[in-house]
């Protein structure tokens, strides 16, 4: 129901700050403190935002764990002042250390009070840690998941295509009517387009709507139903890593002794805080949206949209981008997201800047006045990204798993998708590390190896980052990317849906810019302004791995495969990492 100024005003002196948690994913933070303060601060205010007002006149309920499972204008300010440190901060500051590496086996003193229980694995994160944590119970281990919040998916609906959102099936964890009950929205056809330069349609990408919130019910079915135990309401403060065991102190009374910790809390996971020693991301996607009702036109999709060139928000530049897709709550509804890559400097914009922006902007993209939408969600998250990602193993019996590990190609915000196409590969490695007793760091790290395609996938975040430099034309992004995508196209479904579900190929990749250089070679001089020749240098290096592990998987893979039975246990299970590896990394685990 949408208000009038004068009923946000009055709800505003009715209402109170309650501290919402901030859990583990991209969007969210572990480390944040809860708020609780009363609203009189608010009502001093003379002119509240107008996402201030649109946000405080939406009904929030429970909210999730998890990316986006945050709605309220309360979160986003703790978002927001998280954002902020990022970007001002000069120093490195160290983070708490939760992880302790202590030498000699566990042994738990009788007389502490305290019991012990004891798994083959535990998950941190249950998220998405559900989905790891439900294909190792099917194997036989005992799997427990621990979960600061009460494990539920999001309101917010997860956009994936079917053929990726089958990969459950074929991992064994949910079956085809599963797949069916969690499916809200499905649509066709889907747009990419820049700058009224010309729009290509494709079907099937990022096509259909999933329901977290049942998807995530279904899996906790399925994975108490395999023995698995969540523990909901405990924080993950200290891990102490033994020669034989890894021990998560979770309560004054509990404590939890596990073969192997999967750490699936996110990029904000204290454990890859402490990893990473506090250092500011390489780069971060900053995504702003809503989900609401009343769009007449709502049988199609936005994958990328351009409607604007480089544009100045407070002290910075940006490149916006849209995505937009019809919501399974309703006919008239509809999701879109506005999104921008950027370098965590001191002057960025804030999520609510940006908010700002969305609410001026939407209504001549989507062709509806504001005044027209009943709000029902509006949605933010930050997304930082490193180069030196996936993340190795840093302790024994600790491994980084989704978002923590930084799996997720930094020019996609959502690391779904990129679950659903690992899942296979590292439940069977991390199966086979527990059975073998591969547990060390330098084994596990063997599970999160160098991928070259998704190294050479921050060329491409770089070349979509504003940048403030006269010689480059506030254009030139939009020029590029459709330059791109309009060689991709010629070349066929071959190269232009892998690179549309966030995979790069040697071959592919090789044809479309040598495509590009052939009709667009006056690009190619601002190509090197905008990126610079340090990032070049470095992309070359990714892009002849890219090459060499295409080779190495093509053709050495199968006759190692061959044989790979007859070698001792930990060589087998190294060899068939690097087998992965190379499959993976040359992104040749895709088919059309």
């Amino acid at each position: 129901m949408r208000m009038t100024i004068l009923q946000f005003q009055q709800l505003q002196c009715q209402q109170h700050f309650n501290g919402v948690f901030l859990s583990h994913s991209s969007l969210l933070h572990s480390s944040i403190p809860r708020i609780s303060r009363p609203c009189t601060v608010m009502c001093s205010q003379s002119s509240p935002t107008r996402t201030q007002r649109i946000m405080e006149s939406i009904s929030v309920g429970t909210e999730a764990g998890g990316a986006g499972g945050s709605y309220s204008y309360t979160a986003l300010k703790r978002l927001d002042q998280l954002w902020t440190n990022i970007c001002s901060a000069e120093t490195v500051t160290k983070p708490p250390q939760v992880v302790t590496s202590i030498t000699g086996p566990f042994v738990h003193d009788d007389a502490s009070g305290k019991s012990v229980e004891n798994f083959d694995v535990i998950v941190c994160g249950g998220t998405l840690g559900i989905f790891i944590a439900t294909a190792l119970c099917a194997k036989g281990l005992k799997v427990g998941i621990v979960e600061r919040n009460i494990l539920k998916g999001r309101e917010q609906e997860w956009n994936i295509s079917r053929k990726e959102f089958l990969e459950l099936v074929k991992v064994g964890i949910l079956n085809e009517d599963n797949i069916e009950q969690a499916i809200s929205a499905e649509f066709n056809p889907n747009r990419c387009g820049f700058e009224e330069k010309g729009e290509i349609w494709v079907k099937d990408i990022l096509n259909i709507g999933i329901s977290p919130a049942k998807l995530v019910e279904i899996m906790k079915e399925r994975f108490r139903s395999l023995g698995g135990i969540i523990m909901e309401g405990y924080s993950v403060s200290s891990i102490c890593v033994y020669d034989d065991s890894a021990v998560l102190q979770v309560s004054e009374e509990k404590i939890l002794s596990s073969r192997l910790i999967i750490d699936a809390m996110g990029n904000f996971s204290p454990i890859t805080r402490q990893i990473r020693n506090g250092r500011k991301p390489d780069g971060v996607c900053v995504v702003v949206g809503s989900c609401a009702s009343g769009f007449t036109n709502n049988t199609t999709s936005d994958v990328i949209y351009s409607s604007a060139t480089v544009q100045k928000i407070g002290q910075s530049e940006a490149q916006l981008f849209w995505e937009a897709f019809p919501a399974g709550s309703g006919p008239m509804d509809r999701t879109t997201y506005m999104f921008t890559y950027m370098d965590p400097q001191p002057g960025c914009p804030t999520l609510e800047d940006l908010l700002e922006t969305y609410w001026e902007l939407m209504p001549k993209y989507q062709g509806v006045s504001l005044d027209d939408l009943d709000f029902m969600r509006v949605v933010y998250g930050i997304f930082p990204t490193y180069r030196d990602s996936p993340l190795p193993a840093a302790f024994n019996r600790i491994l980084q798993f989704g978002d923590a590990s930084g799996i997720q190609s930094p020019v996609s915000f959502g690391g779904f998708g990129s679950l659903t196409r690992h899942l296979e590969r590292l439940s069977s490695g991390i199966y086979e590390a527990i059975e073998g007793d591969f547990l060390d760091s330098s084994s596990l790290s063997l599970l999160n190896p160098y991928l070259p395609n998704l190294s050479a996938s921050w060329l491409f975040q770089r070349a979509m980052s504003a940048k403030q430099q006269p010689d480059v034309s506030p254009s030139f992004i939009n020029e590029l990317l459709h330059a791109n995508f309009q060689s991709m196209e010629k070349l066929g479904d071959p190269v232009l849906r892998p690179f549309l579900q966030d995979v790069i190929q040697f071959g592919p990749l090789v044809k479309t810019l040598g495509l590009v250089m052939l009709t667009k070679p006056l690009i190619i001089p601002s190509i090197f302004k905008q990126v610079g020749f340090p990032v070049l240098i470095d992309w070359s290096g990714h892009f002849f791995m890219l090459g060499h592990y295409t080779f190495l998987s093509s053709f050495v893979d199968p006759l190692i495969r061959s044989s790979i039975n007859k070698f001792p246990s930990k060589s087998k299970f190294q060899w068939k990492r690097y087998l992965d590896a190379w499959k993976y990394g040359a992104g040749l685990d895709y088919r059309l």
